[in-house]
């Protein structure tokens, strides 16, 4: 089996560190030159399989410029304690070199003192734009998107628009340039051009006459997952954020969006497997953090599992009249849960990505209804045939026939309800997680079955 590329990462750093010690005690000098070609993530990878008292020597021995972006790439604690570590004057020298929005990040990860020392010793406009930043939570796009953008009136020439275009690159100091914005005397956004439009546009054209004036856009405010979608939906490398008044004042690039929806995925499937999202990768989070992010939803799952046993005692009677009705519980309620978190796993996928919304609870109720009953009608005739055939008599497979018909509907449309009422209460629809379910349905399931058999039989 072939290894994954994060493991060759890994065993390409681990050959590649003793290397670089032997050099930082050697020639320090001639890391920066030898190390050139090498990525960042590289870089950091190698970084990591060093001994922690060595990285930060490994990190003076290159450009500031590029240690910078090698601690962009390092594991968050790692890069903590290294900056907790520096004096403010190193700290800063590092921190300056990042883009803003990587900027802003690192401080908020910094311990509250260390990073006001930071920020107020940065340069003045690093400054300003760091704390623009910061002014926005980190799960929104004004939290994800980077300021360094480039901008130009409607009423320049392209070739005014040209030499702003080259200004900005040789300077080296704009990230996003995947295309220009156009704004009116104000700095309202009014439109927005590619390089190519621009390059391709006749001489003496002007900025607004080769604009496009459909420009997608998202709400400083907006959740981080809609800025995902948005992105998404119209197939965009970068996407601009706008303020109360439209005013352009950020740029969220494609690669944070990435970083944005990995995040959402891992966090969601965590919730859907019943456990706290996790902050840190897998082996990376602590033996008793584990355990506390998992036990808590353990307990409630199982407390919610006692009452199968309370609904089981309350139909001892029941049981112990057609003892073959046992035979067929796990039947019962699996299928229950199954048919439940299907709809649930759909739905709450569906309002991530913006297929279903709150305005749809009616329509999806009753395509939920419509997909229990039919689904509800195929296993309840191989249920009837299956306990048919065993033996157990016309009585018992129309019993198992009709609770199946029944726990399955009802599983499918509370799965379905669920995600909506989270979301609905301000929950995140994703806690609405198979194992949720499938403890809510065992319990209804049970009563469901019981009580069919108790009229069908005659008994209880």
């Amino acid at each position: 089996m072939s290894a994954s590329p994060r493991n060759l990462d890994s065993e390409l750093a681990a050959l590649l560190a003793p290397d670089i010690l032997v050099m930082l005690d050697e020639a320090p000098g001639d890391i920066a030159t030898e190390t050139e070609e090498l990525h960042p993530k590289s870089l950091a990878d190698v970084a990591e399989a060093m001994p922690r008292h060595r990285v930060s020597e490994f990190l003076r021995a290159l450009p500031a410029a590029r240690a910078a972006d090698v601690l962009e790439y390092l594991d968050e604690d790692l890069r903590t304690e290294l900056l907790e570590a520096m004096s403010t004057e190193q700290a800063v020298a590092l921190v300056s070199e990042m883009t803003p929005d990587d900027r802003a990040d690192v401080l908020e990860e910094l311990e509250e003192e260390t990073a006001e020392d930071i920020l107020h010793d940065l340069p003045d406009e690093a400054r300003q734009e760091t704390e623009r930043l910061l002014q926005y939570e980190g799960d929104t796009a004004g939290g994800l998107m980077t300021t360094e953008f480039v901008s130009v009136e409607q009423g320049l020439t392209v070739e005014e628009a040209v030499t702003i275009v080259r200004i900005a690159a040789r300077s080296g100091r704009k990230e996003a340039m995947h295309a220009l914005y156009v704004t009116d005397e104000r700095g309202v956004l009014v439109g927005v051009m590619s390089l190519r439009d621009l390059l391709a546009a006749p001489e003496g054209a002007r900025c607004e006459d080769v604009m496009w004036t459909e420009v997608v856009k998202v709400p400083a405010t907006a959740d981080r997952a809609e800025v995902a979608r948005v992105i998404s939906e119209y197939d965009l490398v970068a996407v601009p954020v706008v303020d109360a008044f439209d005013r352009v004042v950020g740029v969220v690039t494609v690669d944070d969006v990435i970083d944005v929806i990995v995040d959402e995925q891992t966090e969601d499937a965590q919730k859907a497997g019943a456990v706290q999202p996790l902050e840190e990768p897998y082996f990376a989070t602590g033996f008793l953090t584990m355990a506390r992010k998992r036990v808590g939803w353990l307990v409630f799952l199982f407390v919610g599992e006692m009452f199968t046993g309370t609904a089981m005692r309350a139909y001892e009677q029941t049981m112990a009249s057609a003892i073959a009705l046992t035979l067929f519980i796990p039947l019962i309620i699996s299928s229950g849960g199954n048919s439940g978190g299907q709809s649930a796993s759909l739905i709450t996928r569906a309002l991530a990505v913006g297929d279903v919304d709150m305005s749809d609870v009616m329509r999806v109720f009753f395509r939920e209804l419509g997909q229990g009953l039919a689904l509800g009608a195929c296993l309840g005739a191989i249920g009837f045939v299956r306990a048919f055939t065993w033996g157990n008599g016309y009585p018992i497979a129309t019993v198992v026939g009709l609770s199946l018909v029944m726990v399955v509907l009802v599983g499918t449309v509370v799965g379905s309800m669920l995600p909506l009422i989270f979301k609905r209460l301000g929950f995140d629809p994703a806690i609405a997680s198979s194992p949720f379910v499938a403890s809510l349905v065992d319990v209804t399931g049970l009563l469901i079955y019981f009580n069919i058999a108790g009229r069908v039989l005659r008994i209880g």
